[in-house]
């Protein structure tokens, strides 16, 4: 097969594929690449090296192992299957804010459809100004170019994994102002345990969003509910809704919402 067949399909496309393999399975070879995606081992092995070089994988004989780094892609790098779910997600999220409002939002695939959803409502954008505040330079970097949104970057380290600035520069900022509404992503959400994501310091960056606002939304797909990740964000009572996709496990929407929160099942 010749290298300019091995184009289709796309290089993005083929990256998505076998980064959402990497995921589930941890490994992947060659061989099984090549089959899974009709190209030649060639290609596969291009692309491997590629996805190498960008640490988003690591080599081992015959194939490529997953690293921490898969699990919280670059958006460009991945179209996960539970798109529409993040769709529906941020449609309804992007509903419950009000014209005028200062809007919080951390990094993740969810919050940034959010904040299409939201920079993208007509209304909106007839009824003044909108603020968004945001540790992710993916976010801001769209919402800017919005003329009814006002957006303000937080500064601080930036992590490649996921466009979000950490660090106390960026917690500096967020003491100095006072948020309307934080809309956050969490890598889970449970009732006993509360909001919890992978890292510390995103999880210092989301308290401190928390802290500032009167109002937090908390939009996570179903899969999310019942889990528990490394580092603690706020107990579930802080929470004043969730929203979630139908088919979550039943008895944890429960208790969440036996806890206090107005939960939005889509």
């Amino acid at each position: 097969m010749s290298h300019e067949s091995d184009l289709a399909p796309t290089r993005a496309s083929r990256w998505s594929v076998m980064l959402d393999r990497l995921a589930t399975s941890g490994r992947l070879g060659v061989g099984e690449a090549a089959d899974l995606l009709g190209v030649s081992e060639a290609t596969i092995r291009r692309d491997f090296s590629e996805l190498a070089k960008r640490q988003l994988v690591a080599r081992n004989h015959g194939g490529v192992v997953a690293t921490s780094v898969a699990y919280e892609l670059p958006y460009r790098y991945r179209s996960s299957r539970a798109d529409e779910d993040r769709a529906r997600v941020a449609e309804a999220a992007a509903a419950l804010v009000q014209p005028g409002q200062v809007i919080g939002l951390n990094g993740g695939t969810t919050t940034t459809a959010t904040a299409r959803a939201i920079t993208a409502r007509e209304d909106l954008a007839l009824d003044g100004e909108v603020t968004i505040v945001t540790n992710a330079l993916n976010i801001a970097s769209e919402a800017v170019l919005r003329p009814h949104v006002q957006c303000v970057s937080l500064g601080g380290v930036a992590r490649p994994e996921s466009y979000e600035v950490t660090g106390p520069l960026a917690t500096l900022v967020l003491q100095q102002l006072w948020i309307d509404v934080a809309i956050v992503g969490v890598n889970a959400l449970s009732a006993r345990e509360g909001a919890t994501c992978r890292h510390e310091e995103e999880a210092a960056i989301i308290r401190t969003m928390i802290e500032r606002s009167k109002e937090v939304i908390c939009v996570a797909t179903g899969d999310k509910l019942g889990a528990r990740t490394f580092a603690s964000i706020c107990p579930v009572e802080r929470i004043d809704h969730l929203v979630t996709t139908v088919g979550a496990d039943r008895d944890e929407v429960e208790a969440i919402r036996a806890a206090g929160v107005q939960v939005h099942e889509v």
